[in-house]
């Protein structure tokens, strides 16, 4: 393995059962992504690229195949390592938010470090100044749903950054937001790259391109390149258009 490469992925596969049939998710993967790198995976629904992020943080386990993460096994630990590895390692970042309606952007943002053990006059502290560092200083006791949609990503962030995680994992971070937010949140996550933190993007967005380092191309639960990749794009919009016009 490449000593230089902070995540490690060799022949990665994810089967799942449904019903008689078989779905391969990912169907033998193999990635090296650098330490401080802002790496972008595109691929269309069904390419397996949500499924590839949630193996990345030990959401779910894999089928078969190998990933580390900072010298770290994650096919080799159990529940509880792997609680400890998403607590420690990991910041998660989603499409839906997923914050706590009746808690306020403070609260959400103090809430997971209860579990870390971090006591109350620091979890208070940290948080402050993370929803400062995401520009919601002043929208701290406001509710979720008495913020856009582009603040509540903020919140969102805010909080995965609670544990100071070398890694940050984000599922469709701009699906949910209009234009000129999906930017804003695209130019937060590029400033935390450049902190020094190790970026992994799922996405649809094209104009996440301008801010990765890397670029990968899932197809078929497999990476392609992407001269590939744009000659399926292609391909998909054209049968769409036919079938508009019909």
């Amino acid at each position: 393995m490449s000593e230089a490469a902070f995540i490690q992925i060799q022949d990665l596969r994810k089967t799942f059962v449904m019903g008689k049939q078989k779905v391969h998710a990912l169907a033998g993967i193999d990635l090296n992504i650098l330490r401080g790198s802002f790496t972008v995976i595109m691929g269309p629904s069904g390419s397996g690229k949500s499924t590839l992020l949630y193996l990345l943080g030990g959401l779910d386990r894999a089928t078969s195949g190998a990933i580390h993460v900072d010298d770290l096994a994650l096919e080799k630990m159990d529940e509880n390592d792997l609680g400890i590895f998403r607590r420690k390692k990991v910041g998660f970042i989603f499409q839906s938010f997923n914050l706590i309606s009746s808690m306020t952007a403070f609260q959400n943002v103090t809430f997971p470090m209860r579990f870390a053990g971090i006591k109350g006059a620091e979890r208070q502290k940290r948080a402050a100044i993370l929803l400062s560092q995401v520009g919601l200083a002043n929208r701290a006791h406001h509710r979720p749903t008495e913020l856009s949609g582009g603040q509540q990503q903020r919140v969102a962030i805010a909080r995965a950054l609670v544990n100071n995680p070398p890694l940050i994992l984000a599922d469709e971070p701009t699906g949910n937001l209009d234009t000129t937010s999906g930017y804003s949140i695209m130019k937060l996550l590029s400033a935390l790259n450049k902190e020094g933190r190790t970026i992994v993007v799922v996405t649809h967005d094209l104009r996440m391109r301008q801010f990765a380092s890397e670029m990968i191309y899932l197809l078929d639960g497999l990476v392609v390149s992407e001269a590939e990749y744009e000659a399926a794009a292609s391909f998909e919009l054209q049968e769409k258009e036919v079938e508009e016009a019909i």
